[in-house]
């Protein structure tokens, strides 16, 4: 493909990943190959909405070598395992989604998907957990796809996929979300909330201590919430950003604050969660992160699986993000 147009395709798809919510901040990327021994992909932690043509990081495929204003996605090797293996790769994408995350973590194995669907995804298989950006994880994906599957998922982390083309690539990610939403298991209760003049009220409370909290207040949140129960990282961005667990308080607004003077998140019964960061975007991302965290748990929970994120894992992801992680947003 000429460079040009793979570059400026690069950065429509992170405006499209972005759009539909399959990937959230600058987790996730991109990449198009150019011919035999090189592809192009996105560079490391910068926003898919300012991202530019000529921000797409060059790769060499057989040195790994690269070229660029900025260091390429920390998970380049992944993307050169698929065009290293597949012939009719032309096109790789890799997503934190929602749906899909949740049944990499459990529910793989029993997924209700149709021979068609499959055949549509290009295979399915499942890769084992590893650090991003590590050898570990780059092999485990490998593996998986050397079964032939063209739509890997990665366990505690996301999804790959693989297509000819842009096209095809968001057509599989897209389809595999899709089959993922209807193999979600979340328990029989359907959200308990508080009354919208007592949240507001509580929210209220909570700001007055902490300006700078918000209310994250989608249905898996709410439905968490009503457990009453910690809520351990199962996937690594939570880790990243959270750290290994989100509390879980009466509602109470004394109660909220003393959480939230500990940790960056809390569960509130019947309210959600609430979040706080100084910087918007974090705020937006931790909104999404408490729901999507909350999504997973719920379905682990419905599956009968025992899931958690070690504790090393959980400590180095936390502690990268903290003090290095380069695809730390600004």
């Amino acid at each position: 493909m000429e460079e040009k147009i793979a570059r400026e395709l690069i950065c429509d798809t992170g405006r499209e990943l972005l759009k539909t919510g399959l990937v959230a901040r600058t987790w996730g990327n991109v990449s198009c190959r150019l011919d035999k021994s090189s592809f192009l992909i996105t560079p490391s932690g910068l926003d898919y909405l300012k991202t530019m043509p000529e921000d797409i990081v060059y790769v060499d495929l057989s040195t790994m070598e690269w070229e660029g204003k900025h260091k390429p996605s920390s998970e380049k090797g992944v993307h050169a395992a698929a065009y290293e293996l597949f012939d009719d790769a032309g096109f790789v994408i890799h997503t934190h989604q929602n749906c899909a995350s949740a049944i990499g973590l459990a529910g793989f194995d029993s997924m209700d998907i149709t021979s068609a669907e499959r055949e549509a995804l290009g295979g399915v298989a499942k890769a084992e957990y590893g650090l991003p950006g590590m050898k570990k994880l780059k092999n485990a994906v490998k593996s998986a796809m050397q079964t032939g599957a063209h739509t890997v998922f990665m366990v505690n982390h996301g999804v790959v996929v693989c297509g000819s083309d842009k096209k095809q690539a968001m057509e599989r990610v897209q389809l595999l979300e899709d089959i993922c939403r209807r193999n979600l298991h979340l328990g029989n209760a359907a959200p308990k909330r508080l009354s919208e003049k007592k949240a507001t009220e509580l929210i209220s409370a909570v700001r007055q201590e902490i300006p700078t909290a918000e209310l994250s207040g989608g249905d898996a949140a709410v439905m968490w919430s009503g457990k009453r129960k910690t809520l351990h990282a199962q996937l690594d961005d939570m880790a990243q950003m959270l750290g290994s667990h989100v509390p879980c308080v009466r509602a109470s607004a004394k109660k909220a604050v003393k959480a939230l003077s500990a940790r960056d998140a809390v569960f509130v019964q019947g309210v959600g969660a609430i979040v706080k960061a100084d910087d918007p975007d974090d705020r937006e991302a931790l909104k999404l992160l408490t729901e999507k965290s909350a999504l997973c748990a719920l379905h682990t929970e419905a599956m009968g699986a025992k899931v958690k994120l070690g504790a090393v894992d959980t400590a180095l992801m936390r502690f990268v993000y903290k003090k290095k992680y380069s695809k730390r947003k600004g």
